[in-house]
């Protein structure tokens, strides 16, 4: 069976076509049994965008609704999403249509290879610059801090074998993060370029702060920003131990040189700054430790509305 997950926010308008679109591209590629797990993270619009979920629930027996209390991130709405899915693959899709029905032959095809995870990518990007750039920052902190290939391109379209969902909904810290999950789980990864459309439906929900607090989440997959800050201490105090020893040699060979306010401020400023960021980073790792040993969810699960019985018949009938 054939598990399509997608993460809502505000899209009321443009949901129904995304799953009917994928749901006939399936029939098509006779990819079945599937199923649908449509998540609606808390989205802003007066609960327009998970009663559009209850509606294709009502239509389509394949379609589960499910809504959050909170709003959780995309990565935790996915780890929700997971967690409810059935299938021996589950695939994982956008709400907006930018990750089009049409690409899913190549994914499905390259998974057949026995990949365990199949990513797409998009060698002609439609996002802002923005965007783009905060998808370069994340690329290379991923293959900086986690030791991601660097020739592995990835998106949030994506296709995983069950064992692999089997292991990742095994994750119970809030800081969800996909690819430093799947990165722990296996090697046997792939990427495949697709074709990446436009926007149909308003722009898109990635604020900085968001874009931010994804970015963070990585942290919690490496202890490379600690070795770097152990390093760097190492090094200033080095640095100042050397200073220090110069300005004892040119006191001893100066008698008179006045030593400089201004230098010494500087100094001051400048290590305590390194000082308050390192402390602060520590601070991130330990309070990250403390949300979790005191089980902070990842996300809390409102509502699930199917009207598909439980030993439903998924969409397309029996492969």
């Amino acid at each position: 069976m054939y598990s399509v997950i997608i993460p809502c926010y505000n899209s009321s308008r443009s949901i129904r076509e995304v799953v009917e679109t994928t749901a006939k591209e399936l029939e098509r590629l006779e990819r079945k049994p599937f199923e649908f797990v449509l998540v609606d993270d808390h989205s802003p619009d007066d609960g327009a965008t998970y009663r559009e979920l209850v509606s294709l629930a009502d239509d389509y027996p394949f379609v589960t609704a499910i809504e959050l209390a909170q709003n959780s991130g995309q990565h935790n709405a996915i780890m929700a999403a997971l967690n409810h899915a059935q299938g021996d693959f589950i695939i994982s899709m956008d709400d907006d249509l930018q990750t089009h029905p049409s690409q899913l032959h190549i994914l499905l095809d390259e998974i057949d290879k026995g990949y365990d995870v199949v990513y797409g990518f998009y060698p002609d990007k439609k996002h802002s610059p923005f965007r783009n750039f905060g998808s370069w920052v994340n690329h290379e902190s991923v293959c900086l801090l986690i030791g991601k290939p660097r020739d592995m391109k990835t998106s949030s379209f994506w296709v995983i074998r069950k064992f692999v969902r089997d292991y990742v909904i095994q994750y119970k810290s809030p800081y969800a993060y996909m690819q430093g999950l799947f990165l722990r789980t296996t090697q046997n990864i792939s990427c495949v370029p697709i074709e990446h459309h436009e926007r149909v439906y308003g722009t898109s929900n990635y604020t900085f702060k968001k874009l931010l607090h994804l970015w963070s989440n990585i942290v919690g997959f490496s202890v490379v920003p600690l070795r770097i800050a152990r390093h760097l201490g190492f090094i200033l105090s080095a640095c100042g131990l050397i200073a220090a020893l110069w300005v004892l040699i040119e006191k001893i060979m100066h008698p008179n040189m006045q030593l400089g306010y201004a230098s010494t401020m500087v100094a001051i400023l400048f290590f305590s700054g390194v000082i308050l960021l390192f402390l602060g980073l520590i601070g991130e790792y330990v309070g990250r430790m403390f949300l979790t040993m005191g089980s902070a969810p990842q996300y809390v699960v409102k509502s699930v509305y199917s009207k598909a019985p439980p030993d439903k018949d998924p969409g397309g009938g029996n492969s």
